[in-house]
């Protein structure tokens, strides 16, 4: 399993502790720090059966500075590479496992993954 958390975040904080509760093995990956390669999200929008768009943060203050918003009208590719130089914006907690994803808001989505 993996969890994109963000440390900073208090539902993140809440997806790890859970995790670690429970005695589930995870990896846990500071996103931040190293962003998510264009493999890696498609990983998670194929797990989570969304688009790229759909785990964008549209409310936060890159996006702000980007000028973007959800009636954008942009391909899969460009949304993705936009999370990828833009790692802040990309939704969380995302916990991966085996072949399904589930973004920890609420923390009931991670749970019925586990």
């Amino acid at each position: 399993m993996k969890l994109y958390h963000n440390p900073r975040c208090s539902k993140s904080r809440n997806a790890l502790a859970l995790l670690t509760e429970k005695g589930v093995e995870f990896d846990t990956i500071l996103y931040l720090n190293e962003a998510p390669s264009l493999d890696d999200i498609q990983e998670i929008v194929t797990k989570l059966n969304v688009s790229a768009k759909d785990i964008i943060r549209f409310g936060d203050k890159t996006a702000k500075e980007l000028g973007i918003n959800k009636t954008d009208q942009k391909s899969e590719d460009e949304w993705t590479l936009i999370l990828c130089n833009n790692p802040s914006l990309l939704e969380r907690p995302i916990l991966i496992h085996k072949d399904t994803a589930a973004i920890g808001r609420p923390l009931e989505h991670i749970e019925a993954i586990l």
